[in-house]
């Protein structure tokens, strides 16, 4: 019996559809050349999101969690994450986001920045309601940072990271129990993962709300962030200076 490496075997894979997929064969029509491009751009994006999987699950396997509630976890299956990025897709599909927070292949929403993240969800009668994700600094930039450096903030704390991907199914207006249950998750990885402070995007309307989780400060405006031509705010929330608000509120969810 023959055992392949996995990783040698996709790397490759990638090399065989990197050298070929913009070769076309002379005496074959343009409609053949074409249809054989995307056939290879696809599975181009189904290696990518095999590594997307395999090193998301292994990250999250590893992320401190201190959590008793059921229906709030973090993802550590493949189903779980296939679960999570239709979702994005679904939500940001029905806000017209997906211009700026594009899927990586259609129906799923993914990208490289899920592979040193925390993603966690939420579940209500086992249909999944939301999802949040804490994306971890590394060498790479953050993805919020094409719009605005954090090299400021990452001489003042030594461990910072970015919330993004931040959906919720059928959002009501206000303080929405499921945007409460995955706040909380996200305090849980900030508590138990030693991160100093947390940065991300948020439309300049909504300041008012996340004003009253406490430590949130702004750290610059924007007149638009990319594609979403409305006023947005960068800020910086310190989940060690939450309000008694979140605490009352968010973090003793039964």
């Amino acid at each position: 019996m023959v055992y392949l490496n996995r990783n040698v075997t996709l790397n490759q894979l990638k090399e065989v559809v990197r050298n070929n997929i913009n070769h076309k064969i002379d005496y074959m029509s343009d409609d053949f050349n074409n249809e054989q491009k995307h056939a290879l751009e696809l599975f181009q994006k189904r290696i990518f999101l095999e590594e997307v999987i395999e090193e998301a699950v292994s990250f999250n396997k590893k992320i401190a969690w201190d959590n008793s509630n059921p229906n709030l976890k973090l993802t550590t299956t493949a189903e779980e994450l296939i679960e999570v990025f239709k979702l994005r897709s679904d939500v940001y599909a029905s806000i017209n986001y997906l211009g700026e927070f594009k899927d990586g292949i259609e129906g799923l929403n993914f990208d490289i920045f899920d592979k040193n993240s925390a993603i966690i969800f939420h579940k209500t009668n086992n249909q999944m309601t939301g999802s949040i994700r804490i994306i971890f600094d590394s060498k790479k930039m953050l993805p919020t940072e094409e719009k605005f450096s954090f090299d400021n903030e990452r001489k003042q704390y030594t461990d910072i990271a970015e919330v993004s991907r931040l959906v919720v199914k059928h959002k009501s207006s206000g303080l929405d129990l499921g945007f409460k249950y995955l706040m909380a998750g996200l305090h849980n990885v900030f508590k138990n993962n030693d991160i100093k402070m947390t940065l991300f995007g948020i439309k300049k309307e909504h300041y008012k709300l996340y004003s009253k989780l406490g430590g949130v400060t702004i750290i610059k405006e924007l007149d638009s962030y990319g594609s979403i031509n409305v006023p947005f705010l960068i800020v910086s929330w310190d989940l060690s200076l939450v309000s008694k608000l979140f605490k009352r509120s968010f973090l003793n969810l039964s």
